[in-house]
């Protein structure tokens, strides 16, 4: 494995690159290997204990898109627009419980730990949900996979930048309007899987009408 070698200029230019797109350059695709690439920047995303509470659904369907508009208000220009549309799904309570069937799965079929590393991951795992974090309602459960998700939200929007295409974060929907439409048009068991975001993917159609405004680096850090 190589050592990454891009320079700290070019990183700070794709910050400064990357924007909440507003409207996509409709006749501009992403190639299946950017969209791929992204994906699998998605799939290299940290999450606590290496869990991965996260599914991706990728809307590229014209029927399905304009089905997401009523219940989406901050989506439909880019629904109509982008090249990759994707919904952000995190796992609920029946998949991220420390004794879930998943989490298991996770520890013995894909980290391929042994019996007494399960047996001790399983009992630093419980503590964090039931002492640490206080995880004991589903609705904290499904909060906390979503501070996941969008890890994994940041890094496609960074690595998409670094390769020049446009993004743009979606939180504007109703939630129980979604998780129905999820449920009865996408095939998606909304017992184990929420709506978290959803973002848009392309190229930008107009430059951004106004130039990136932040706090100052001593606004926002303390050393102590």
């Amino acid at each position: 494995m190589k050592t990454p070698n891009i320079s700290k200029e070019e990183i700070i230019n794709a910050f400064q690159y990357r924007h909440a797109c507003k409207e996509f350059d409709s006749s501009k695709k992403l190639s299946d290997e950017d969209i791929n690439f992204i994906l699998k920047t998605a799939n290299l995303s940290p999450s606590s204990f290496g869990f991965e509470p996260w599914h991706f659904i990728v809307v590229q369907d014209k029927e399905l898109r304009e089905l997401l508009k009523p219940v989406a208000w901050g989506a439909p220009l880019k629904l109509d627009t982008a090249s990759h549309f994707i919904l952000g799904l995190s796992m609920k309570a029946p998949m991220t419980k420390w004794d879930s069937d998943y989490i298991m799965n996770m520890m013995k079929d894909v980290k391929q730990f042994p019996e007494d590393v399960i047996e001790m991951y399983s009992k630093f795992y419980r503590e964090f949900q039931e002492r640490d974090f206080n995880l004991d309602t589903d609705k904290k459960l499904f909060d906390w996979a979503s501070k996941q998700t969008y890890i994994a939200l940041a890094n496609m929007m960074t690595s998409a930048a670094l390769a020049g295409i446009d993004s743009c974060p979606i939180e504007g929907f109703h939630e129980e309007k979604v998780n129905a439409l999820l449920r009865e048009k996408f095939d998606v068991d909304i017992d184990k899987y929420g709506l978290s975001y959803m973002v848009a993917f392309g190229y930008r159609k107009a430059e951004p009408a106004h130039a990136k405004s932040r706090r100052t680096i001593e606004d926002i850090v303390t050393w102590k």
